[in-house]
């Protein structure tokens, strides 16, 4: 991208500012013409043009720069706003249960009504604007100051920063297509597993049934915990998980054409030649967001890589503390003590598929857990129009619990559950679940409480924050910190949680905590270092040196951190997650969030849940730094959950 700062004198231009609003202006005035000559490009005019602009938009008091700011909040605000809500309405067909027609489904869901909206704003030039009057800032620098800046301090660098680098349209068309492709191919991979059988020859399941990769295989794995003979389903389904992670699933079984018998050990079909695979399908979707980053990548000076956006301008953490973190979870001596609590809970060695083992003391079948959900809703429905009740049960006020409960509407997901925020006030959230054939269930209704955390999130921080600018939670590590929290309530809220048992139960659900941080650090790290590797390779990164290098990184990962305790994994499960695809590099928000909602539950002991959820929500979109400051009196950090896990071991035991 080719500016036009090299034709403008920006000193020139400050002493025309000056000359007219005194020298009390000289480095405000320095700081947003450079700012603006950033981005000046030919076509937005000569030098002249560009003086002009800036003589007629500097605001130069204060009380100016107040009245702007309060402009400039209400403008995106709605601009974005709206256009936000248009596109979430428009994905409704592709992305839930019912009604289907897929190639209309696909267009509408990508269609975007203002996709060159970043590239208008500073063609009509709003965003230079706000470049010229308001102050950019840094990671470095929210990190350091952030913690005692105003809200209006905030809202400032949260709307210039809303303007990043000029995205060429032909660029955010191909971003918006194949992220989508990647997304849409991730919510709609099912893998049959109704010819699968056992190393016993035994088949599981349903002839039509099929089971979305990764999520669904694994819930299946760890149901196989609540049967007797359930292992053998599981080493048969953690094969699958390994066919899919290197490519080898039979394209036979993917498209129906075998009813034989598919043992996904031996991968064969009736004791036979498998024919023709999948190979690599999944890893050109892969590639698919490498070229999206590779076309993002010129544009974004500051931050060059898919890695330094994910880190440096999505997530706000430094990528080494990150990584640091994900590291201490993983080699944390307390793992041992873990993994000598899971083998005698199951009273055998730990094997690989044994990572996804992380309800120790569930007690109830499936069927009770289903019926303990049917009492209190059979469908989704019933569940929507339950909301207010289940949050009142959970101690918020009446006027709270009706507010929000009644602002979130309940709906069946093609693909695994989510939740959509309102970006405007007059809208509600949006609580995406699965649910079985003839009921919710416990699986939907465990997500349920999952989403219904990120809703209250999502709806705390629209209504309650100090500013508009400041709307939502540092990152989606802040959000699943509350997901989780909400989540580790669902058997309270079905009233088959003794609540005399409470300090017990935090101790469980500490162990939970670290056993699900450590369940997802581990693929984090493989998909952190795989992205590496990316950019190392450079062009000559294909989707064939992808899958390798997933195939490499699962191994390295696991031998250094999981091996001693759960034995060889011949699976590479640490591959599998389908995030990695979907939503690259969003994997570790999940450790994070663990991290995160362990420190929030562990300080909320003894202190009312839903005044402290409001309180927290409604602190607005700092730093994770920053917040987790305010919101907890520390930061973010590890050692409580190592530390307490080590507690709660010696406890339970």
């Amino acid at each position: 991208m080719t500016t036009t700062t090299n034709r403008i004198d920006v000193d020139r231009v400050v002493t025309t500012l000056v000359a007219e609003h005194g020298e009390t202006a000289r480095d405000r005035a320095h700081a947003g013409v450079s700012q603006c000559a950033e981005r000046w490009l030919e076509r937005d005019g000569d030098h002249d043009a560009f003086e002009r602009f800036c003589q007629e938009h500097f605001a130069a008091t204060d009380e100016d720069l107040g009245r702007l700011l309060d402009r400039l909040e209400t403008a995106l605000e709605q601009v974005r706003g709206h256009l936000y809500e248009m596109r979430r309405n428009l994905r409704r067909w592709n992305d839930l249960v019912g009604d289907s027609l897929p190639k209309t489904d696909a267009l509408l869901a990508t269609f975007d009504p203002a996709p060159d909206l970043a590239e208008q704003s500073y063609a009509q030039k709003l965003a230079f604007v706000a470049l010229l009057n308001l102050r950019k800032s840094t990671l470095d620098e929210m990190l350091e100051h952030g913690a005692d800046w105003t809200p209006e301090r905030w809202a400032e660098a949260r709307i210039v920063g809303s303007f990043g680098p000029r995205i060429p349209k032909d660029v955010a068309d191909l971003a918006r297509t194949l992220q989508f492709e990647s997304s849409n191919w991730v919510a709609n991979f099912h893998i049959p597993v109704g010819t699968m059988v056992d190393a016993t020859g035994r088949r599981w399941f349903e002839a039509d049934r099929a089971l979305l990769a990764h999520w669904l295989v694994r819930e299946e794995i760890k149901a196989g915990y609540n049967d007797p003979e359930g292992v053998h389903k599981q080493r048969a389904l953690a094969w699958v998980m390994g066919r899919h992670v290197d490519g080898t699933i039979p394209a036979s079984v993917m498209d129906g054409a075998s009813t034989a018998d598919w043992d996904p050990a031996a991968n064969t079909i009736d004791g036979g030649d498998p024919g023709p695979l999948l190979e690599l399908t999944r890893y050109d979707h892969w590639m698919d967001n490498v070229k999206v980053a590779r076309a993002l990548d010129e544009h974004h000076p500051d931050h060059p890589t898919a890695i330094d956006r994910k880190f440096g301008l999505e997530r706000e953490i430094p990528e080494a503390e990150v990584e640091r973190l994900l590291v201490d979870l993983l080699a944390a001596p307390v793992r041992r003590d873990l993994a000598s609590l899971l083998s005698d809970r199951l009273g055998r060695p730990l094997e690989a598929h044994d990572v996804y083992f992380d309800d120790l003391f569930e007690t109830r079948d499936a069927d009770a857990m289903n019926e303990a959900v049917r009492r209190l809703c059979t469908d989704e429905a019933g569940f929507q129009a339950k909301l207010p009740e289940i949050l009142r049960g959970l101690g918020w006020p009446d006027e709270d619990a009706d507010f929000l409960g009644t602002r979130v509407r309940v709906e069946i997901a093609r693909g695994s559950g989510h939740a959509m925020r309102p970006q405007l006030p007059e809208y509600g959230a949006w609580l995406r679940t699965n649910r079985l054939k003839d009921q919710l269930g416990w699986d939907g209704f465990d997500t349920g409480m999952h989403e219904l955390g990120h809703n209250l999130e999502q709806l705390c921080s629209t209504f309650f924050v100090p500013r508009p600018a400041m709307r939502g939670v540092p990152n989606t590590a802040c959000t699943e910190a509350f997901a989780f929290l909400y989540q580790s309530l669902a058997k309270r809220v079905l009233g088959i949680e003794d609540n005399a048992a409470a300090e017990r139960a935090h101790h469980e659900e500490t162990v939970a905590s670290m056993l699900m941080a450590c369940q997802i650090a581990g693929p984090s790290l493989v998909e952190l270092r795989t992205w590496r590797w990316i950019y190392e390779t450079g062009d000559a990164c294909d989707a064939a040196g992808i899958r390798d290098a997933v195939l490499r990184n699962a191994k390295a990962v696991w031998d250094e951190f999981f091996l001693e305790d759960y034995g060889v994994d011949p699976y590479h499960i640490l591959g599998a997650y389908q995030h990695m695809l979907g939503h690259p590099l969003y994997l570790a928000d999940y450790a994070i969030g663990r991290t995160i909602s362990h420190q929030i539950r562990s300080f909320m002991q003894g202190r009312d849940l839903a005044t402290e959820t409001r309180r927290i929500c409604s602190i607005g979109r700092m730093t994770p730094d920053a917040w987790m400051r305010i919101a907890v009196g520390g930061p973010l950090s590890a050692a409580p959950l190592i530390k307490d896990t080590g507690t709660a071991v010696e406890a339970i035991r």
